[in-house]
């Protein structure tokens, strides 16, 4: 069986590579399974500092595949897992970013992109809300920005999600900008990272004991509306959905 998450090990940084690029690593049930397992050994190894989560292809992550979608529970799960992982988790885009995967990126700690990348919150156009992503989105992002991006599905630039709070950082060569980061992340002492984490990620951790059962019951009866099917039905057609003016 082909896996869908690479991983890489370079002096204590793991790198796992999101690598289902015919579904463009869209969220399918697989995915989430495989990269969750793998985020597990990852927080268990004491040989790993930090985890670098990135991508093969053009395309960091479409969002939910609406093929194969995981249980909202499994994506809760791998979010909150994401945030609470005793490890940095620093998220490296070279490429899009749509729906859920804004989700995974709000859930790493440091975010860098190439100047190259765009984003979109893409679930109005097909019928639905950013409802599980918004657990680490909406502690993370700034509220103004945000909501013209939430509303309009319009894409956006990589200068735009810096301004926004999407992303730490970005610039013509990624891995140029990363290098200082992850150079600090080794040079740090493996339980100092562990609790300055636990202090930063306190007031999203809140935010998913506080919502995460609503919007988990607000994304399935979403995903399940007849306005639903027909955005997903338009969109793997590749016309209009019937509302749009």
């Amino acid at each position: 069986m082909t896996s869908a998450v690479g991983r890489d090990r370079t002096r204590g940084v793991e790198t796992l590579s999101l690598d289902s690029t015919a579904t463009r690593n869209a969220l399918s049930a697989a995915l989430v399974g495989e990269l969750a397992a793998a985020l597990t050994e990852c927080g268990e190894d004491p040989g790993v500092r930090a985890v670098v989560l990135t991508h093969t292809g053009t395309t960091f992550c479409a969002g939910a595949d609406l093929r194969d979608p995981p249980h909202p529970d499994a994506l809760v799960a791998l979010l909150r897992q994401i945030v609470e992982l005793p490890k940095p988790v620093v998220a490296r885009v070279t490429g899009h970013v749509r729906a859920g995967g804004l989700g995974l990126l709000a859930a790493c700690d440091i975010t860098a992109a190439a100047g190259t990348a765009d984003f979109a919150f893409t679930e109005v156009r097909i019928g639905v809300a950013p409802a599980v992503i918004s657990l680490t989105v909406l502690p993370r992002a700034d509220p103004r920005v945000l909501a013209r991006h939430y509303l309009t599905g319009e894409r956006f630039d990589a200068a735009e999600a810096v301004r926004a709070g999407l992303l730490t950082v970005a610039g013509d060569d990624v891995d140029a900008v990363l290098a200082p980061v992850l150079d600090g992340l080794r040079r740090s002492a493996p339980e100092g990272l562990a609790e300055t984490k636990r202090l930063l990620t306190a007031k999203v951790l809140e935010t998913f004991d506080r919502e995460a059962a609503g919007l988990t019951a607000l994304s399935a009866r979403l995903f399940s509306s007849d306005q639903a099917r027909e955005g997903m039905t338009a969109f793997l057609e590749r016309r209009d959905a019937a509302w749009v003016l």
